[in-house]
């Protein structure tokens, strides 16, 4: 045992009461949130969690670095990312937004940066610096907090919350906060949990999928470009050969096949094209060039190496470290054979190939590699301008535990600031 899980084991006992204003179980962004906004009301607030340690999965967010939110201070532009569940999220993104995002966490002391499109990161790019200084706030509120603290069961009489049982006995309060999070990642502790519990009350719980998450692919040429990042790819996607959607973005290439922001905030269209027949994409290397004006770039860089082999200037007009997986598409050209004498008929294949590499999508990753996924209550079981729960009089639901499709850039974060903040502010 060490000397941390010796002084936790002693603050909880120190901190065991067993009667509070409110009870928050899970101890991520959302539920740290909304904890540190109870306290700062004067609630005496209990903080349950069953990792070893708070913000297991806030560690991990944007690889580490941590897309606190997205810069977009319009309301209804920022909630356009959230498709159906815009009209529900109104009333708390206008309690708490982007723009207070900002202001909450400067004011604790964590300056923060916009960088590409329009993502929020900390000025330091640690995530482990985000849950500092929510746990450093937490704390000087008066936040008393049990980590290894397991719920196996809410306790509930009628439309009122009565308890909660865990591995350490029950606890009671007059209003309970869920913020246990979703399905992605279960290795950080995020297994679902919660909506067993609140399928058990009777709220209507949709299953979970993930939906931002990585696309397994067939081609052996993508895994073979494993770690490789390009920064400006289009992708246009196919089912049964028909064309459904493009969109232009950083792709990165894996073991198992594409990733990268781009392909993540596909995945949820992707999935469910997955279910009405073969999914096939077009990555176009050059989406800012027709195919006209690409063939005459690389017929100049072409005649000015007429004397060299075609291996060696082929990596001169491909996207960066990817030129033996794009001549493995072409067999039928011999990569030893000088420039001047490469046919038009070869030239014009690869330059045809650059604009339609080809990838058979074979499915979606899962919740192991998922940065999120939907499922969760129903939006029209919560009263969104409190987060309460409308079956449960003191019961409140936040952050990955509702039923929202978002895309990554900083706004699953953000969802779990505002209903965590929201929640905080009206137990």
């Amino acid at each position: 045992m060490t000397l941390n899980d010796l002084y936790a084991i002693v603050s909880n006992m120190a901190n065991d009461k067993r009667f509070y204003d409110a009870i928050v179980i899970g101890g991520g962004a959302s539920g740290l949130m909304a904890a540190g906004q109870a306290a700062a009301r004067g609630r005496s607030v209990l903080l349950l969690e069953k990792n070893r340690q708070l913000g297991e999965k806030l560690k991990m967010t944007g690889g580490g670095r941590c897309n606190i939110t997205n810069a977009e201070e319009d309301i209804r532009g920022f909630l356009s990312n959230y498709g159906k569940s815009a009209d529900f999220l109104y009333s708390p993104f206008s309690l708490f937004g982007s723009k207070e995002t900002f202001t909450f966490f400067e004011s604790l002391g964590l300056p923060l940066v916009i960088q590409a499109r329009d993502r929020v990161f900390p000025c330091t790019e640690k995530a482990l610096d985000v849950l500092d200084v929510l746990k450093q706030n937490n704390r000087k509120l008066g936040v008393r907090v049990k980590t290894g603290c397991a719920v196996r069961k809410i306790i509930n009489n009628g439309p009122q919350i009565t308890g909660v049982e865990t591995n350490q006995g029950i606890f009671r309060a007059k209003s309970y906060i869920l913020a246990t999070g979703g399905v992605s990642h279960p290795e950080t502790g995020s297994t679902g949990d919660g909506f067993i519990w609140l399928k058990d009350l009777g709220h209507t719980v949709h299953d979970p999928k993930p939906t931002i998450v990585p696309l397994a692919v067939k081609e052996g040429w993508v895994k073979s470009l494993a770690g490789v990042s390009l920064s400006f790819m289009k992708i246009t996607f196919f089912l049964d050969g028909k064309k459904q959607f493009s969109k232009i973005g950083k792709v990165l290439f894996t073991h198992f096949g594409l990733s990268g922001p781009l392909i993540l905030n596909c995945a949820g269209e992707v999935g469910e094209l997955l279910q009405n027949g073969q999914v096939t994409a077009l990555i176009d290397a050059f989406p800012d060039t027709d195919l006209g004006a690409l063939d005459t770039k690389i017929l100049s860089v072409l005649n000015a190496n007429k004397n060299k082999q075609l291996k060696t200037v082929f990596k001169e007009f491909v996207p960066a470290k990817t030129s033996p997986a794009i001549g493995s598409m072409l067999p039928e050209i011999d990569f030893e054979t000088k420039i001047h004498s490469l046919t038009k008929e070869n030239r014009k294949k690869i330059v045809h190939l650059l604009k339609v590499l080809p990838v058979t999508i074979t499915g979606l990753m899962g919740n192991d590699r998922a940065v999120a996924a939907d499922g969760g209550v129903a939006l029209e079981e919560i009263d969104t301008r409190t987060m309460r729960s409308k079956m449960f009089q003191n019961l409140y639901i936040v952050g990955d535990m509702l039923h929202i499709n978002r895309p990554s850039g900083g706004f699953s974060l953000q969802l779990c600031w505002t209903t965590g903040f929201v929640a905080g502010n009206f137990v």
